[in-house]
């Protein structure tokens, strides 16, 4: 079964379980415990072998991100339980007005946090969460902006760990720089760039619609009341500066590690340092020297006493189980669907590679297996590092097609990563928003689905055209077409 089309099968039951039920740790787990009996010709003693190896290389393999997630909580609960968040959302209730302001506030938040979409999602989420609720946001509505603010914004910013991913996925013996092919790809990434005009649009006609229309109406008083049973105890005197001095600190030290990691402190470029720095340990090490800030920050000032301060370790890494939990069985089943084991990539790249189809058509196709790979395995950065070689390899002579086809292959791992239960930056952004996972992924479906047929015709007019340019001008115009559609039945209704 490595390497065939069965190799599919464990992602898809996960997810079609988990939509199905609503519980994703036993959807996951089911998915894990098919893969594994798949692999081991259905020999249940070698397949629980195999599944506790991977997890314990993939927990191993992503410490740091473990790690960080459990720091960052800490610092939201120090910074909730020392009433810095509650003051700042006082002091935003008098400069934000309205709900569409705090919107665009948090959308802004998210478009200036473009280094990592892992501390996008929750550091978004923890300055924003007390506004947003002032204002009846649903945390359903709240997660969308989060995300649509995430990876859309890191796979078009140059600087950003996304950026090094994709430059690292070229082939040996390219002709072509990964940043620069980076670059050139930026305007040819029809789903992020429409995702961020489509939240726009969103928040300025105030609506919703589909299942985010219906979660609106029904979930909003059931938040609330969630919210007061699980709410941190405030026992401290922050006041604003506590909660904008951390965050800023944070921000500050990790963008100054990723540089450090990257070797820009030996005379390595800016651009270069961020290409080859190590995102996940600069996050720890920043959220690891912020907290001693912190702690600096509160306790001489007697912000919050120590035992408060240090009883905020366990409310934060509590507060943090269930993004982590999901985290390592997402990280086992994709691990479980890799080269060493079932082999999903070699599927595709056999289906894919072996293909005669015409230049035309390769844009679409490209973007389409990109989502379904990104949505199948829960991960961006691998479906980069299948697919870019292969369109590289394949229209290497052709450079406006080399370049159209893998900004279809960015847009359509981001739109998959975007649609996909077992997807980290999914996760994350349910974690920073506190919304159920489940709730998060099935309101944004519809959304990330009017966007990605958006983008599929303008992909095949690129294709048919040769040109990306004229296509990205038929996604708009589609783009445009869907917005006006929902105004009309808006106003109808």
């Amino acid at each position: 079964m490595t390497g065939t089309f069965w190799a599919i099968m464990p992602p898809v039951i996960a997810i079609i379980l988990a939509l199905i039920t609503k519980e994703v740790y036993l959807s996951l787990m089911v998915g894990i415990a098919a893969g594994a009996l798949m692999f081991n010709s259905f020999h249940p003693i070698k397949a629980m072998d195999t599944i506790f190896t991977i997890m314990s290389q993939k927990i191993g393999d992503n410490c740091d991100i473990l790690i960080f997630l459990v720091l960052l909580g800490i610092l939201v609960a120090l910074i909730t339980k020392s009433g810095a968040s509650r003051a700042y959302g006082k002091w935003a209730s008098r400069a934000i007005k309205t709900k569409r302001q705090a919107l665009f506030a948090t959308v802004c938040l998210g478009v200036v946090i473009f280094v990592d979409d892992y501390f996008n999602c929750l550091t978004v989420g923890t300055v924003m969460r007390p506004v947003t609720d002032k204002y009846k946001i649903t945390r359903a509505k709240l997660a969308y902006v989060i995300d649509a603010t995430a990876a859309p914004v890191c796979i078009i910013a140059p600087i950003s760990s996304w950026a090094a991913a994709v430059g690292s996925s070229l082939p040996e013996g390219s002709h072509i720089d990964g940043f620069s092919l980076f670059l050139k790809a930026i305007p040819f990434n029809f789903y992020a760039l429409m995702t961020l005009i489509f939240l726009i649009f969103l928040i300025i006609v105030d609506t919703d619609f589909s299942k985010m229309k219906k979660y609106e109406e029904t979930h909003e008083k059931e938040e609330l009341q969630i919210d007061k049973e699980d709410e941190v105890p405030i026992v401290g005197h922050g006041k604003v500066i506590d909660l904008i001095l951390p965050i800023l600190f944070l921000i500050g030290s990790c963008i100054t590690f990723m540089l450090y990691t990257g070797g820009a402190f030996r005379g390595v470029s800016l651009v270069k340092a961020f290409a080859n720095c190590s995102s996940a340990r600069s996050l720890v090490l920043g959220s690891f020297l912020t907290l001693i800030f912190t702690f600096l920050l509160y306790i001489p000032r007697k912000v919050i006493a120590f035992v408060d301060f240090c009883g905020s370790f366990v409310q934060g890494f509590k507060a943090m189980t269930s993004a982590i939990m999901i985290l390592c069985l997402a990280w086992s089943l994709s691990g479980i669907c890799s080269e060493q084991y079932l082999n999903i990539q070699g599927f595709v790249k056999t289906a894919i590679g072996g293909s005669t189809m015409a230049v035309a058509i390769m844009p679409v196709v490209f973007f389409l297996v990109a989502l379904g790979l990104a949505f199948a395995t829960g991960t961006s950065w691998g479906t980069f590092g299948i697919l870019i070689p292969i369109s590289v390899t394949i229209l290497g002579g052709n450079l406006m097609m080399m370049t159209v086809c893998v900004g279809s292959i960015l847009a359509g791992a981001v739109c998959g990563d975007h649609i996909s239960p077992i997807s980290d930056t999914t996760i994350l952004s349910s974690a920073g928003a506190q919304c159920k996972h489940i709730d998060h992924v099935s309101t944004q479906m519809p959304y990330a689905f009017l966007v990605a047929g958006c983008a599929i015709v303008g992909y095949i007019v690129a294709g048919v055209t040769f040109n990306g340019y004229i296509g990205f001008g038929f996604a708009i115009a589609a783009l445009i077409g869907c917005m006006a559609v929902i105004v009309a039945k808006t106003k109808r209704g």
